[in-house]
């Protein structure tokens, strides 16, 4: 739900924020003081079109924030609509683009007059709230249409075209003789090669370099005739006896050294030809790599990708054969299936038709006509359709002009429905009605309170009494500087706004008795509700005081 609006420099609006409680939230004000900005503002926030025309004069940028919470869990919304440029869209404060702003407010809020963020305007919604509606459980048509899907891809992928088919054996046939005719010894094979050749490539020069150091580290050699020359200085020299041990043992290791430089530079051939054989295997493994993958590793499991594709279009007669007769079947339970959903969505149409139509008739629509359109081979084209006057055809909801009607008729299909966002705002739904069917709008939107917030922005004093919260858009003047701003009224204030709704006079004595008694009306059990007051036509006194309530929270220049 929406728990908290704050909006600055947004059309007469300077600075205002309002916190918004559960139920119902009924917002009122004079005619032209500003209400429906408050439906403009969260529009814009669950990404309604933004118009720099909304910016307040002088102002660099409008803004509307919006905090929405849901269990333990807590979104943040902002826009920023600038007088000269595109306009921003912030998640949790993280800037997102406009589309992303309006996929999630389309799952938070569902605006109802003059809007475009009605989610029971798309007909997948609609054909959801009908299957809800009978309880029509369309799961196992959605299985084997993915099931369908499934087994036409695993068709695709065999190859349908026999010639294309052959051509693609024939290259990867092709493909894995090569691989396989170099019969690669590892991923690691090529480094192996590498450390080969250098050895190789060099033998001469390692025969040389081992020849030298033998020489050297011989028994007649330099290092070994200085380490002899040392050891008689020191000779048997008590104060070097451990140092002439440690001479001795590099000496023992000196002679093993000569020992295995001279058995590793024997071992080192220098042949030619074997040098020549290794590159050109180094050449031959280059190319595989160039064609199939930047390693050896990649090449090894491309030829295990190709032999299994292979192996599936080698086998394809059998394996399209399973595949077609796994077709056949799914469509023939696909076929039942949607022969059982269309029949319970045609039997359901007229009986939702027939519930929403009982709740115009209460809405001061009585001679409207719901008709609920189903098309298709399993009735997935659902659309519902609104006649709103005697003589005309049933149109498609988003045809409806008015927005009155539209709104109304929104409330009257979430009352049948109940499912849908947590906050649903109402704009224009009580336009051209009012006594009876005023009243009656107001319980019908106080009983969706109980399941979802409500925000109605409304001129009747009977849907407003009905209102669990009240907010008051108000104007206050300062010298020459008027402003206008939000606030909510306490219980004792209510009688006061409610007064002067039904008559102009907020201290109208007459006015006052019947604020009153419509407050106690809509307070009185929903399951029972009263018949409204008899109010009589109240003149409007000139110069009546302005309200003696609390200061304004928030204000705007005018």
């Amino acid at each position: 739900m929406l728990s908290e609006l704050a909006v600055r420099n947004l059309g007469v609006i300077d600075e205002a924020s309002v916190v918004v409680g559960s139920g119902m939230t009924v917002v009122t004000g004079e005619t032209g003081v500003g209400k429906t900005l408050v439906v403009g503002a969260i529009d814009l926030l669950i990404g309604g079109r933004a118009d720099a025309a909304l910016v307040r004069p002088g102002a660099a940028e409008a803004e509307v924030e919006g905090r929405f919470i849901d269990g333990d869990a807590e979104t943040v919304l902002r826009r920023v609509i600038p007088a000269d440029g595109r306009s921003r869209a912030y998640i949790d404060g993280r800037l997102a683009t406009a589309a992303r702003l309006s996929e999630l407010g389309r799952s938070l809020v569902d605006l109802h007059g003059q809007h475009a963020h009605q989610s029971l305007l798309r007909g997948a919604v609609q054909r959801a709230a009908l299957d809800r509606f009978a309880a029509i459980d369309a799961s196992e048509l959605r299985s084997l249409g993915d099931d369908l899907r499934s087994v036409d891809s695993a068709l695709a992928e065999l190859g349908g075209d026999a010639r294309e088919r052959l051509r693609e054996i024939d290259l990867l046939s092709h493909q894995l003789s090569e691989i396989d005719a170099a019969a690669i010894d590892g991923a690691d094979e090529d480094e192996r090669l590498d450390s080969a050749e250098s050895l190789l490539a060099d033998a001469a020069d390692h025969q040389r370099a081992a020849h030298q150091a033998v020489a050297l580290l011989d028994s007649d050699g330099a290092v070994a005739d200085g380490l002899g020359r040392v050891q008689a200085v020191l000779g048997d020299r008590a104060p070097f006896s451990a140092v002439s041990e440690r001479l001795a043992a590099v000496a023992a290791e000196i002679s093993d050294l000569a020992t295995e430089a001279r058995t590793l530079g024997e071992s080192i051939k220098d042949d030619p030809a074997a040098l020549d054989s290794l590159r050109e295997r180094r050449a031959l493994l280059a190319g595989l790599r160039r064609k199939y993958g930047a390693t050896l590793g990649d090449v090894i499991e491309f030829r295990s990708a190709t032999a299994r594709r292979l192996s599936e279009l080698e086998s394809f007669e059998e394996r399209a054969a399973a595949a077609e007769r796994r077709k056949a079947e799914v469509e023939q339970r696909l076929a039942v299936e949607r022969r059982r959903v269309l029949a319970a969505r045609a039997a359901a149409a007229p009986e939702l038709a027939a519930a929403v139509e009982a709740h115009l008739r209460e809405l001061a629509m009585g001679a409207a006509r719901l008709a609920v359109s189903v098309e298709g081979s399993a009735g997935e084209q659902v659309s519902l359709r609104l006649a709103a006057n005697p003589g005309h055809e049933p149109q498609p909801l988003r045809s409806v002009a008015s927005g009155g009607e539209l709104a109304r008729t929104m409330l009257a299909l979430r009352l049948v429905l109940t499912e849908g966002p947590s906050t649903l705002v109402f704009d224009e739904v009580d336009a051209g009605i009012g006594g009876v069917a005023a009243q009656a709008v107001g319980r019908s939107l106080a009983q969706l309170g109980a399941a979802h917030q409500v925000i109605v922005v409304t001129h009747l004093a009977q849907v407003a009494a009905c209102g669990d919260n009240h907010i008051v858009v108000e104007k206050s003047q300062s010298g020459a500087s008027t402003t206008v701003g939000l606030r909510i009224l306490r219980d004792e204030d209510r009688p006061v706004e409610l007064s002067r709704m039904l008559s102009g006079s907020p201290h109208s004595a007459s006015a006052r008795r019947h604020a009153e008694e419509l407050l106690a009306a809509a307070n009185r059990p929903r399951a029972d509700p009263p018949d409204p007051p008899d109010l009589p036509d109240l003149p409007d006194p000139p110069g009546s005081p302005e309200l003696s309530d609390p200061p304004v929270r928030g204000s705007a220049a005018v």
